[in-house]
């Protein structure tokens, strides 16, 4: 019998056959308004309909209303795909469609004008992990991270040489840049390379553009915010799929932020930072800002809060109550489901 699926999104709860009601996650105060706004988009889930709980397995679920990309992960389960092959080709699926120009070829030039991407994919069986940074001139980012895992006794490929690795896998090289991503990285020159991620540096980051320097006399100001953030202005997908039997994969794809400096690599490729697996607790992703997320791995403490039989959802608003803590004007979010098919996320 052909499995039917039901797809909710954050903070859903379901209100009788082929209706979603919508609800707001997380806290309240002044960004009760933006989490009502927000949440609705946080979080795509595929999941087996007909269950007699929220829990059931297998459950598909992705950061962002990236629905395409949960509709090809769940179509790869029920033709017999692993859960690996799953998160493959459900991140994939966005770098094809470059889902709101934040993951895939054509979005978020760097400072120099040119498309890098990052990846990582996980097995929660092995707790193997492939991983590519700063990958040039390949479109299928994803695709070449799974190939890390099996053609390589290493994690993480970056650069030039992750390239060269893509092409012997064979993977063509393609062009990444567009019409779209030149007219974003000249407008932003025309606007004196507004916003940038230097700080104490000659000339004066935030009025001019470079090329900068260290000044001879460091003066630290205090951080500036990067750039305005938005629904419509984030950097990531991350994937978890939890087949029938408890098996756990994930997975992220990314072309990072916008005008980072050449060389900049966020949470998205790290291992516990943008995504984690492990088939005996369950599995995470995380999306934001991801020079902040990298530092304090918020998709591995989330797993590990879920081994310890915390539920999903409180497990991720653990984490990222802990970021808070000591950036308060943090801007991401965190899914997270465990091997019963619970599921749930939070957001700051």
């Amino acid at each position: 019998m052909r499995r039917r699926s039901r797809l909710v999104s954050a903070g859903a709860v379901e209100a009788g056959p082929g209706r979603v009601a919508m609800a707001a996650g997380g806290g309240g105060g002044g960004r009760r308004w933006r989490r009502r706004m927000v949440a609705p988009l946080l979080l795509v889930v595929f999941q087996l309909a007909g269950a007699a709980s929220a829990a059931a397995l297998p459950v598909v679920i992705n950061t962002w209303a990236f629905r395409k990309a949960a509709e090809t992960a769940w179509r790869v389960l029920q033709l017999g795909g692993s859960e690996l092959d799953a998160v493959e080709r459900g991140c994939g699926q966005c770098e094809i469609d470059q889902c709101d120009g934040s993951v895939g070829y054509g979005g978020s030039p760097d400072e120099s004008g040119e498309t890098t991407l990052d990846a990582m994919i996980m097995d929660g069986n092995t707790m193997e992990v492939g991983a590519v940074a700063d990958l040039r001139r390949v479109k299928n980012a994803i695709g070449v991270a799974r190939k890390v895992i099996e053609y390589t006794k290493h994690t993480l490929l970056v650069g030039d040489s992750a390239s060269l690795f893509a092409v012997r896998m064979g993977f063509p090289y393609e062009d990444l840049t567009t019409q779209k991503s030149l007219s974003v990285y000249s407008k932003w020159l025309n606007q004196s390379c507004q916003p940038n991620y230097w700080k104490n540096v000659v000339p004066d980051s935030s009025k001019s553009c470079g090329p900068y320097k260290r000044p001879e006399k460091v003066t630290c100001k205090e951080e500036q915010t990067i750039s305005q953030r938005s629904v419509h202005n984030h950097d990531t997908i991350g994937m978890v799929v939890i087949g029938a039997s408890g098996t756990v994969a994930s997975g992220t794809s990314t072309n990072g932020a916008v005008h980072k400096i050449p060389g900049r690599v966020g949470d998205s490729p790290i291992a516990g930072a943008g995504s984690y697996a492990d088939s005996t607790a369950g599995g995470a992703a995380a999306t934001g800002d991801g020079d902040t997320m990298m530092r304090f791995l918020p998709s591995y403490q989330a797993v590990e809060y879920m081994r310890m039989g915390t539920d999903p959802t409180v497990a991720c608003q653990k984490v990222i109550s802990r970021i808070q803590k000591y950036v308060p004007k943090f801007f991401g979010a965190v899914i997270c489901a465990n091997t019963t098919g619970s599921y749930g996320m939070y957001f700051a």
